[in-house]
């Protein structure tokens, strides 16, 4: 029988929480332990939209990979997150949240998103801490194409791949083969990528003073979304759910979208 519990037991042994960074919250987040689970929706972010669609279809739990929250010393319904949290426990819904553990692991956020881009993952970005088994483990990666493109027509494949609604970037004029890759935010990763001797970065959230470093390091730069750089995983989280759990129904949220629009 699958439990709420015995779900989120199963989850931190496929996606361990000393991977994510130490800022992070990770795991159950709230939840009724031993409450029997039939149905589960995952999103990347629980919204209340995202909440009122688990109610309607019957789910008792929701798998995100944003948190729902960092630090919380209060819950009321004076603010957004208790009113969220107040609006899961009435309907009876537990969520588990896996972030920056998911972006790290082998086959999460970043392996999903190099995937998708038609690349080859060889080796790490930047190296975050060592597994206890001696593996070396970090968020951003470096990976190959199958061979060169045109920084034109890559950019029509990301857009593509991750069904973006438009992307900002700089074109330091080079073809792409040799690529990093950081969903969500990610500019902080220019400098390492540039040293590694990468012709083009792809991320999200990417500031004005990091697209002035990329014209200086002469790499390019593409800025795909927070939410397309990173709703990429969700499949992932429905397939590790499948496999442990194939008794139980789960689905992709169908109402949470990338948000920001292009004019």
């Amino acid at each position: 029988m699958a439990t709420v519990r015995t779900i989120r037991d199963y989850l931190e042994s496929r996606v361990p929480a000393h991977l994510k960074l130490d800022f992070d919250n990770v795991g159950l987040l709230v939840g009724m332990t031993d409450r029997q689970v039939t149905k589960a929706l995952v999103s990347l972010d629980i919204t209340r939209e995202v909440i009122a669609e688990a109610a309607e279809w019957g789910a008792e739990l929701i798998v995100s990979h944003h948190p729902l929250f960092f630090d919380l010393k209060r819950i009321t319904d004076d603010d957004l997150t208790g009113r969220k949290i107040i609006g899961l426990i009435s309907a009876g819904i537990s969520a588990i949240c896996l972030h920056t553990n998911l972006d790290a692991v082998e086959g999460g956020v970043n392996d999903a998103l190099m995937a998708l881009l038609g690349g080859r993952v060889t080796g790490l970005l930047n190296q975050q801490g060592v597994t206890p088994e001696g593996k070396p483990y970090g968020i951003s990666r470096i990976g190959e194409l199958e061979s060169p493109m045109e920084f034109d027509s890559f950019l029509a494949r990301v857009k593509s791949a991750l069904n973006a609604a438009g992307l900002r970037y700089y074109n330091a004029g080079r073809p792409v083969f040799k690529l990093a890759v950081c969903g969500g935010s990610g500019g902080g990763d220019l400098p390492p990528a540039a040293s590694a001797g990468c012709d083009t970065f792809v991320t999200a959230d990417v500031k004005y003073d990091q697209f002035l470093a990329a014209r200086d390091y002469g790499i390019n730069l593409i800025d795909a979304g927070h939410f397309c750089t990173e709703n990429v995983v969700t499949p992932v989280i429905v397939s590790l759910l499948k496999k442990g759990f194939p008794e139980i129904e789960v689905k992709i949220s169908s109402k949470h979208k990338q948000i920001d629009s292009y004019y």
